[in-house]
């Protein structure tokens, strides 16, 4: 229930900007409107004011804003409270300003998300210097060892570990792509080929590590970790002389050490300490393990920028993912992003309820993304979307001539067809996501 809850509730929002953007420009130039609908198909409750028809449609999957003589087809008057009877230039305000108020939205929630402040993770922002590799992982088999500076990834710099994260996670799974590392410092390029990653099929990973400082957050009275004298905020540095960069691998070294003693590096008020602890054999969730009976969590650094930084950061926040899903979309037709990267009604809905479960501002920082997808979308030059549409009037500008009716049909006729083609491959990704409708794709097993 919460999913379809927060589905509705992100999707009936970014549709409302959306169209609403449309309506306010229409009217702004004397336009009549005629419907203003929230989704398609049957209308479920519906309230005249004026000229304009405001309503809720039964197919929650979009809305529309229909103008008096929007369409060439359409009953014509010649009056000039029809969208036909406007300037080129007035057309492309009304088509333009749907896609802007999605943009806008983003920019906005990004803002509010911000300006509360969050911790995140302090290896986010440092410099992509390997700490740790993977046995047998991609990154493993070509060399890359722990030091390593990774510069660049398919000749794109990265500057951060959430650049790198990033550049690797868009790339095709076990498709070539190549790096630029600085190796004992002298640069050195590499051909890896990504590997999905436990969390997705189709977000690759290359199996480097940061160095996250795994820190005890809180110890079990009582407990071994207790008894021993660790105390929470100490860094665990390594274990048994083996260096440790993540939660994780601090979490299995004890585990296969039940009964046996091991030595912790702890990293505790800028020094260094040894502590002995023997891990405890108990269960956990029906498997046998070590325990020492410590809380861990990863290093983070406080961040509350003020209202001005926060629109700051917002903007280019938003510029950089503006930047990714314009690369993402040169992608599909390279061939470095996969198709089942895309996502549709049912991807979206898992990830509006998994963010609400997560809190508000998750959610709002998803939709502030997905608004922003929606609104650069709907820019795309295909004929059925806004852009689509405003390519047209572009065409017909550079021509000094209005395209004929049947000449419009048939463009976006092809619009329509890509546009449909897109919705089969978004449907078919949705249906892969849910896990008993895969177990009925033989080819997906």
């Amino acid at each position: 229930m919460t999913t379809l809850i927060a589905f509705l509730f992100v999707l009936g929002v970014l549709i409302f900007v959306h169209e609403l953007g449309h309506f306010l420009a229409a009217r702004r130039i004397g336009v009549r409107v005629i419907t203003f609908s929230l989704g398609f198909g049957p209308k479920l409750v519906a309230v005249k004011r004026g000229d304009t028809e405001y309503c809720i449609s039964a197919i929650p999957l979009g809305g529309y804003v229909k103008m008096a003589g929007e369409n060439p087809d359409d009953p014509r008057s010649g009056l000039p409270d029809e969208f036909l009877s406007k300037s080129k230039w007035q057309r492309f305000q009304v088509l333009i300003m749907g896609p802007v108020m999605n943009i806008l939205l983003a920019f906005l929630l990004s803002a509010v998300v911000l300006a509360q402040g969050a911790p995140i993770a302090a290896y986010k922002e440092q410099p992509p210097i390997v700490a740790a590799v993977m046995p047998g992982s991609p990154a493993d088999k070509v060399g890359i060892t722990p030091g390593d500076r990774i510069l660049t990834v398919a000749g794109r710099r990265v500057e951060t570990w959430d650049d790198l994260e990033v550049a690797i996670g868009i790339r095709r799974v076990n498709r070539d792509v190549e790096l630029t590392l600085l190796h004992e410092g002298v640069p050195r390029t590499v051909t890896v080929k990504p590997v999905a990653t436990e969390r997705s099929a189709d977000i690759g990973e290359i199996g480097v590590l940061p160095d996250e400082m795994p820190m005890v957050r809180s110890t079990n009275k009582g407990d071994p970790a207790d008894l021993a004298g660790v105390k929470p905020g100490d860094t665990i540095v390594a274990i048994n002389g083996e260096r440790t960069v993540s939660a994780a691998q601090v979490s299995e070294a004890i585990s296969r050490n039940a009964g046996h003693e091991i030595d912790l590096t702890l990293r505790r008020n800028g020094q260094q300490l040894h502590i002995a602890v023997t891990p405890q054999l108990r269960s956990d969730g029906g498997t046998e393990r070590g325990m020492i009976g410590v809380g861990l969590t990863e290093a983070t650094k406080s961040f509350k920028p003020g209202p001005l930084e926060a629109v700051k950061l917002s903007v280019e926040r938003n510029i950089e993912n503006s930047g990714l899903i314009f690369r993402t979309l040169g992608g599909l037709f390279t061939g470095e992003t996969s198709v089942r990267q895309l996502q549709g009604p049912v991807g979206i809905a898992q990830l509006s309820g998994e963010s609400a479960q997560a809190g508000l501002l998750v959610l709002l920082q998803v939709m502030a993304m997905i608004s922003l997808n929606l609104g650069i979308l709907n820019l795309m030059p295909v004929p059925v979307l806004d852009g689509g549409h405003i390519l047209i009037m572009g065409l017909e500008g550079i021509a000094r001539r209005d395209f004929s009716v049947q000449v419009k049909e048939k463009m976006l006729l092809a619009g329509f067809v890509v546009l449909m083609m897109l919705m089969v491959t978004v449907i078919y990704n949705d249906l892969t996501r849910i896990s008993w409708i895969e177990r009925l794709m033989p080819w997906r097993n």
